[in-house]
């Protein structure tokens, strides 16, 4: 595909619809739409997975996903990442070392995506509660500094601006200043973006917010990505807390310019108002 081509998946879409409104008949306006798109993660030519997705840092996602479920032990586990435009969606091929490949194809199973609720794809549920070693203790972070990102987040939020319906998943450092902010229709795939990304960057110290409510899932991926700070805007759930309690993760929640609830591990955070 040259440069100047259009993406056969794009991110967004411009649509028309009608719009009502007390008093007025309906009227035609614009509405922009975020774009869903199925996803395969296809490993050493097999297909493990397909997500519904945003069309965008597919890279990312899939480095962030193979980390974050463990099907790579680390990054250089993880030799190459091909994205293919196919008829019916996008295909994201991953090398993977043989050893990793093996262990995958032995613990192999269906998943129709985590963009839901459900436990999608999980056999046993020994498999919920994923053995993961305890995170160190070497970050402290200035609540001061953390009220900086939350209020510069929503300028950071282009495809979430644009159509209203995009989770951001963000790395912020200990300045409160946004490295990296990454969108999906799905708050676990913008986090596997996000940890894909870090994957590959040195950023230093810091902590990952995301604008969604803080489910088990998210916790583990975090964990397993070695964060151990990790904000969201809305609330935790009950088994959330447990396993950050677990981890050894500091887990806030209900963030907003101003304030937040710390829910596990308050040591990580610093309380100085100057």
């Amino acid at each position: 595909m040259s440069a100047d081509q259009p993406p056969a998946f794009p991110p967004q879409l411009t649509v028309q619809r009608q719009q009502w409104q007390v008093g007025q008949p309906l009227q035609s306006r614009d509405d922009v739409l975020a774009c869903e798109i199925p996803v395969a993660l296809v490993y050493n030519g097999l297909a493990h997975v397909v997500m519904m997705a945003s069309p965008q840092q597919l890279e990312d996602f899939a480095r962030g996903f193979t980390l974050a479920e463990g099907i790579a032990r680390q990054l250089a586990d993880i030799y190459d990442i091909e994205v293919r435009e196919v008829a019916s969606g996008i295909e994201v091929h991953v090398e993977l070392a043989s050893a990793c490949f093996a262990a995958l194809k032995e613990r192999r199973r269906q998943l129709a995506g985590r963009t839901g609720c459900g436990l999608c794809g999980v056999e046993q549920l020994a498999e919920v509660f994923r053995p993961l070693l305890a995170l160190p203790d070497s970050v402290r972070l200035g609540l001061p500094a953390l009220n900086l990102a939350l209020q510069a987040m929503p300028a950071q939020q282009l495809l979430s601006q644009a159509t209203g319906c995009a989770h951001a998943a963000a790395w912020l450092d200990l300045e409160g200043r946004l490295l990296q902010v990454c969108e999906d229709v799905g708050r676990h795939v913008a986090l596997d973006k996000l940890i894909g990304c870090r994957a590959l960057s040195n950023w230093g110290a810091g902590a990952a917010l995301v604008t969604s409510r803080a489910s088990y899932e998210m916790v583990q991926k975090a964990a397993a990505a070695g964060i151990e700070i990790l904000v969201a805007v809305a609330a935790p759930t009950a088994l959330a807390v447990q396993m950050a309690e677990q981890y050894g993760l500091t887990l806030l929640g209900f963030a907003r310019p101003g304030r937040v609830n710390v829910y596990t591990h308050p040591q990580r955070l610093l309380c100085q108002t100057t």
